[in-house]
């Protein structure tokens, strides 16, 4: 308060920021114009899970900040995850070389500076730059994720979803977009009518709408991205062979033509960790932190379905071990829903060159606590490499806000030299698993009789199964009447098993088949039971999918009831991971 001398500020900040853990080193405070270096400025490791926000005006230093942090999560043996918009973090693979200035800068907030290289990981959506290509399959990308790429409205997202449903019920796998296609050309023709009328809600009309969605997307290139073999997500929770964390840094030097592309892949991720994670309670230090840069392109002009589906990831993943930080320019790009979890917030400068820049600054400096500060001319004040912090403390309060002088990253700040990547990338492991695309058999060869075609020795996991009793055979599209399940009874029937023991945590009570018909067992077959988990789930299963998948689907929840077949083995997105199908 203005009444405080500088020493009973200086005070506050220091007992502010004791803490007895390990921490995130961000930087020394600056009191009254005066940096001071005794007061340093940190984050507890342990906290890092209960999400931050990284914001400013461009120019300001977020960059550099994340980067920062970056480098101290990996020392600490925190793997990273890092969208590379720019191509600026490369340099995370390359030290840092000092001169006068940085010198000058470190010494005076107390930093024991000395150039150093991180394990780094490149990663590249699609192929689209230099990393290992990065694919998702169709259906585990979800109804909710595609229609937001491919821009529908809520009616037009509703019916995806009764195509997807179609698609899983019927054994129709659909890895790339040119399976969808076919599953969608099947439903509006001759052949397909009467499956087309059982599914209700969805229209002719409105399938030639999103079938014409689907061609563009395929005129725009995306269709490199979606298709097999898909990236496992638990590559992004490794550690380097001296314990350090591995940084993967995901590139798409094309984002200003596909932006919405790249910011919901990053939610497939999330969603894709938030449902393969086990619950992991209070940690020391989180398994991943997750940088989420550009972070108003996820929520611009979002569905209603989206916005919540994000809010359960961010609120729930955090019990998973996982932090995520959203990086923007101001938090009004973020939902207040969203907002409210974010604990940790790192605010850089803002300009107030216009009404709409002054509102923002009010309604940024209010969401911050009372503080010594006087945080509309701070903020708009504040040097580039300099920023105003609070931070969740070990006990789960918010710590003092302090004006703070940030640290120097030790590797390069900016892109590290392209030969290197390239060579970073030429020795990864993952280019072996990841770096041939693979055309499996799926829905087009189904629906159309053609065999796939050989693009690629097949991807560990994704070995083109023998048909069972009942599936459609290559050879010959689907006529009339529906088209079979992948399964016979017994089949159904197991997987029915797993999914009710993977949700409810306990034994099904559904009877086991018997030893002349069996296939596999839920023991064989099903991930261990979450610990925890209680019969009192059993009566929201039918509201959370319902919920989760929207309005298109709660028809469907309520029913089928207690029959818990494969179809419904999605996410919070409608997600759904082919390791999870297994």
């Amino acid at each position: 308060m203005a009444n405080k001398t500088t020493s009973e500020k200086l005070a506050t900040l220091q007992k502010g920021y004791t803490l007895e853990g390990a921490t995130i080193e961000l930087g020394a405070a600056i009191i009254d114009g005066e940096l001071h270096k005794d007061a340093p400025v940190r984050l507890p490791l342990s906290m890092m899970n209960r999400h931050g926000l990284v914001a400013g005006a461009t120019g300001t230093g977020k960059t550099v900040t994340l980067h920062m942090m970056a480098e101290q999560l990996s020392t600490a043996g925190v793997p990273v995850f890092l969208a590379d918009i720019k191509g600026d973090l490369s340099g995370l693979a390359t030290a840092a070389t000092g001169s006068e200035k940085l010198t000058a800068r470190t010494e005076g907030i107390g930093q024991a500076w000395q150039g150093r290289t991180f394990p780094v990981e490149f990663l590249a959506l699609g192929g689209d730059g230099n990393g290992v290509p990065v694919r998702a399959t169709v259906s585990s990308f979800g109804p909710i994720l595609l229609s937001r790429i491919m821009e529908l409205n809520d009616t037009q997202e509703s019916s995806l979803q009764l195509v997807f449903y179609f698609a899983d019920k019927n054994g129709l796998e659909l890895i790339d977009l040119k399976d969808l296609r076919a599953v969608i050309q099947f439903l509006t023709s001759a052949e397909g009518k009467d499956q087309l009328e059982e599914l209700g809600g969805l229209s002719k009309a409105t399938a030639g709408v999103i079938l014409r969605e689907l061609v563009s997307l395929e005129a725009q290139g995306l269709e490199k991205f979606f298709g097999e073999p898909e990236f496992d997500t638990a590559e992004l929770l490794r550690t380097a062979p001296d314990g350090r964390g591995v940084i993967t840094c995901l590139e798409l030097p094309t984002l200003q033509t596909k932006p919405m592309l790249f910011s919901t892949f990053l939610m497939w991720l999330l969603a894709d960790l938030f449902e393969d994670l086990p619950e992991a309670g209070d940690l020391d230090k989180p398994k991943l932190v997750f940088f989420l840069d550009e972070a108003h392109l996820l929520f611009n002009d979002a569905s209603k379905a989206f916005l919540e589906a994000i809010t359960t990831t961010v609120r729930l993943i955090r019990s998973k071990g996982v932090g995520i930080f959203f990086v923007t320019q101001t938090p009004k790009d973020v939902p207040a829903e969203v907002l409210g979890q974010l604990a940790n917030r790192v605010q850089h400068a803002l300009r107030a060159f216009t009404p709409e820049d002054a509102k923002a600054l009010k309604a940024t400096v209010s969401t911050f606590p009372m503080s010594d500060y006087d945080l509309e001319e701070t903020l708009t004040s504040a040097g580039i490499g300099e920023a105003v912090i609070t931070v969740m403390n070990e006990k789960g309060a918010p710590t003092p806000v302090a004006l703070t002088r940030l640290r120097a990253p030790e590797s390069v700040m900016g892109p590290s030299d392209e030969a290197l990547v390239r060579s970073t990338v030429a020795g990864s492991a993952l280019l072996t698993k990841y770096g041939t695309a693979v055309d499996n058999h799926s829905a087009f060869e189904k629906l159309s009789g053609k065999a796939a075609a050989p693009t690629g020795p097949a991807a560990a996991g994704s070995v083109p199964r023998e048909p069972v009793q009942g599936e459609p055979v290559q050879g010959g599209p689907v006529q009339g009447g529906p088209v079979q399940g992948g399964a016979d009874q017994d089949d159904v029937d197991a997987e029915a098993r797993r999914i009710e023991e993977e949700i409810l945590g306990r034994p099904s009570s559904r009877p086991a088949p018997s030893a002349e018909t069996r296939r596999r067992t839920p023991a064989e077959d099903a991930p261990a039971p979450r610990p925890g988990a209680g019969d009192s789930m059993v009566g929201d299963i039918g509201g959370m999918l319902g919920g989760a998948l929207g309005g298109g689907l709660k028809s469907m929840a309520r029913s089928i009831g207690t029959q818990l077949g494969r179809e419904l083995l999605r996410g919070v997105f409608g997600t759904s991971s082919r390791r999870r199908r297994r």
